[in-house]
């Protein structure tokens, strides 16, 4: 019995209201020294958000172990079962507050590395390799959890010991039947640290365009165009050839390609591609070319060549210029549009003859607009990438006899 102002109480209850008590006033203690702290401080507010709930009930959870165990008999099995149950709770709750603490580790570090900004290729690998790090963590953490209150249990080892012992077949079995299972795991792994994928990469996957959006130990989801989600196995990813359209940077090279008519001005259509690109945002300011790239079949085939930050932007670029130069053509250059001709010939009667001179005329001056690798500096570099490396091996693979080059 308890005695409290001349009143006996049970000292059970008393103990119980006490140790409520006592985990309400800790929680509250701690509480309000974070909120304080979380005034100037960004760490503490995000401390408090993440593992607020966990540490209430680890503390109260303890705290009532604490009074219910002054209380229990070894030898009784009654009192055995309530203190495996109050272990069992602590350590689930344990286990919560750890992973709470994972995911504040994830977040914190997160900070230092925005992904709102134009060049975040560092900071998408980055949150990649965190979030597959934590995902890893919480596994580990649970594993041993679980393997922690079946191990409290009286006699579980020696039980574990023989189930073990006698499923060495089974255990095979199972092995074979999780093979791609594990396959997707050690693939997920290693998308996550050899930098080859990481979250919000542009994909080209099955012939659609989307944004890597979760990659998690098993599966990846690709966010598609359209607002649909993709889910596929981690293993294609190292398995199946896929384009990255931000492996380095997000800066894009895009092409529109037009078929017209023989009559066609390049020149003309050269100066209204400059005055578009000039007057809209969506250009990088990096690269803008038009070159006829092709005249068979009875048309000829104009490709424009324009650079943008990223691959939403540059579709959009790539649309406005193609719609601009349509108006353009209509416009301006009617006759430039694609005609289907038929020629229709007679037999004259008489062939007049020849002249036996005739005047030269003019030699008319070569256009020599800006290429891609060609005209101006830019060009010329984009050309020496793609020619250095080709030069140095046709060297080394000349006959000794040769010279070396100067």
């Amino acid at each position: 019995m308890f005695d409290l102002w001349g009143i006996s109480l049970p000292a059970f209850p008393v103990a119980i209201a006490t140790a409520i008590l006592a985990a309400l006033v800790i929680t509250a203690v701690a509480a309000l020294i974070f909120r304080l702290i979380g005034r100037r401080r960004e760490w503490a507010r995000v401390l408090v958000q993440r593992v607020r709930v966990p540490f209430r009930i680890v503390v109260l959870v303890g705290a009532l172990w604490l009074a219910v165990g002054g209380y229990l008999e070894t030898s009784d099995q009654v009192d055995q079962i309530v203190g495996f149950t109050f272990r069992a709770l602590f350590i689930a709750a344990a286990t919560w507050l750890v992973c709470a603490l994972l995911y504040y580790g994830e977040a914190i570090a997160a900070t230092h590395y925005r992904v709102d900004v134009r060049d975040n290729r560092v900071a998408r690998r980055v949150r990649t390799q965190l979030r597959m790090l934590r995902r890893i963590g919480v596994v580990i953490i649970i594993v041993c959890a679980i393997g922690t209150v079946l191990l409290s249990i009286p006699g579980a080892a020696t039980v574990g010991a023989s189930l073990f012992a006698s499923a060495g077949l089974l255990s095979v079995v199972a092995g074979l039947a999780a093979q791609s299972t594990l396959a997707n795991i050690f693939a997920g792994m290693q998308l996550a640290f050899n930098n080859a994928l990481r979250v919000d990469d542009v994909v080209i996957v099955e012939g659609e365009w989307g944004k890597i959006e979760e990659i998690t130990l098993t599966y990846i989801v690709v966010h598609i165009w359209d607002d649909r989600r993709m889910v596929l196995p981690s293993t294609y990813f190292t398995t199946t050839p896929f384009q990255n359209w931000t492996r380095h940077n997000s800066e894009l090279l895009g092409q529109i390609d037009f078929d017209l008519d023989w009559r066609v001005n390049p020149a003309a259509m050269r100066e209204e591609l400059n005055h578009i690109v000039e007057n809209t945002d969506l250009w990088d300011r990096r690269a803008v070319v038009l070159q006829v790239t092709d005249a068979v079949g009875g048309f000829v085939r104009v490709r424009v060549l324009v650079t943008a930050q990223d691959a939403p932007t540059l579709f959009d670029l790539r649309c406005l210029v193609r719609e601009n130069l349509i108006d353009w053509v209509n416009a301006e250059n009617p006759e430039a549009l694609p005609l289907s001709r038929v020629e229709v010939r007679q037999e004259a009667e008489a062939t007049p003859k020849r002249p036996s001179g005739r005047a030269r005329k003019p030699e008319r001056q070569v256009i020599e607009p800006v290429g891609l690798f060609s005209g101006d500096e830019s060009g010329k570099e984009r050309a020496q990438q793609f020619t250095e490396s080709i030069a140095v091996q046709d060297w080394e693979d000349a006959p000794d006899s040769l010279p070396a080059p100067r």
